[in-house]
C-alpha cells in the first residue's frame, strides 16, 4: 500500500515547527505504525536526510512511550490500542495521514514528534509511592482485600502514563493520569496511611506543573489506551476534600 505523510518536524524547543511531507510506497499493511516510521527514516538516511524522532522503547504496549497525535487523535483510530500496537491495515491505501507531537503546554516538544513528559514524573515523586519499609514481600493471603477491590485497584495501575489522556483534554489536564496514581494506592491497605499526604502532595504538584483544569468531557476515558475510567478523577477530588477537613481539623 502507498501512503502519504504529514509529519511534524521541529529541531528543538526553540525553534518553529512546520509539517513535512513525505510519500512512501509499497508498504506491508501488516506494518505496526512505528515500522512504518522506521521505513521512513531508513529512507531519509539513505537519502542524506535528518531521521523523525519519535519516543518508543518496548513497542508491546506497555511502556507507554510512543504517543503521538494521528489525524488529530491519540495514538490513532483505533480504541484502547497505543501507537505501537495499530497497524497500517486501519489505514486505506493512498491515505494521507497527519502525524503530530502530543500538544500540551506542560509537554514541550523536545524534537519533532518527541515531547517531554517528565512532568508526570515529579507528580510520582511528589507522593505516588509507598514510604514504609515493607521487608520482603509478604504472602498472597497475609492482607485481607477482597476481589472487588484488588480488581479496581488494578485497573486504576494499570495506567501506562503515556500522556493520551493530557494530549486530548482541550484544557490539557492530568487528572485522569494522577487519579489513577491516586486511587489504586488508597484502595489498597498499604497506601491508606499517607492517603492525605500524598493526595494533597499530588495534586499540588499537578497544577505546579501547568497543567489544565479537568472540563468534564471525558474525552480522556475515551482516549486512554488503557480504558482507565474517569470515575478515579471523582474519587481524586473527594481524597482532596477529606485531606483538606482533616488538616483544617488539626489545627
Amino acid at each position: 500500500m502507498d501512503l502519504h505523510l504529514k509529519i511534524w518536524r521541529q529541531k528543538d524547543r526553540e525553534s518553529e515547527g512546520k509539517l513535512v511531507s513525505y510519500d512512501l510506497k509499497q508498504l506491508n499493511p501488516h506494518m505496526s505504525f512505528l515500522e512504518m516510521l522506521d521505513t521512513l527514516n531508513e529512507k531519509l538516511i539513505t537519502e542524506g536526510d535528518e531521521p523523525v524522532e519519535f519516543d518508543h522503547d518496548c513497542r508491546e504496549g506497555i511502556c507507554g512511550q510512543c504517543g503521538m497525535m494521528i489525524n488529530g487523535i491519540a495514538h490513532g483510530p483505533l480504541k484502547n490500542t497505543t501507537t505501537c500496537q495499530l497497524h497500517l491495515r486501519s489505514f486505506k491505501d493512498g491515505e494521507t495521514i497527519l502525524i503530530e507531537p502530543f500538544r500540551a503546554e506542560a509537554f514541550p516538544v523536545k524534537k519533532d514528534l518527541k515531547v517531554d513528559r517528565s512532568a508526570f514524573d515529579r507528580i510520582i515523586s511528589s507522593g505516588g509511592f509507598v514510604s514504609v519499609n515493607t521487608g520482603q514481600a509478604p504472602d498472597a493471603t497475609a492482607i485481607a482485600v477482597t476481589h472487588q477491590i484488588a480488581e479496581e485497584a488494578f485497573d486504576s495501575a494499570a495506567c501506562i502514563g503515556c500522556g493520551a489522556c493530557v494530549a486530548t483534554c482541550k484544557n490539557g489536564s492530568a487528572a485522569l493520569f494522577t487519579s489513577a496514581k491516586i486511587t489504586h494506592m488508597v484502595l489498597l491497605p498499604q497506601g491508606k496511611e499517607e492517603r492525605s499526604e500524598r493526595v494533597l502532595n499530588m495534586v499540588t504538584q499537578m497544577d505546579h506543573e501547568l497543567f489544565g483544569h479537568c472540563s468534564n468531557t471525558e474525552a480522556c476515558e475515551v482516549e486512554c489506551p488503557q480504558g482507565i475510567s474517569a470515575l478515579n478523577i471523582a474519587r481524586m477530588n473527594y481524597e482532596y476534600g477529606r485531606a483538606l477537613f482533616f488538616r483544617r481539623k488539626s489545627k
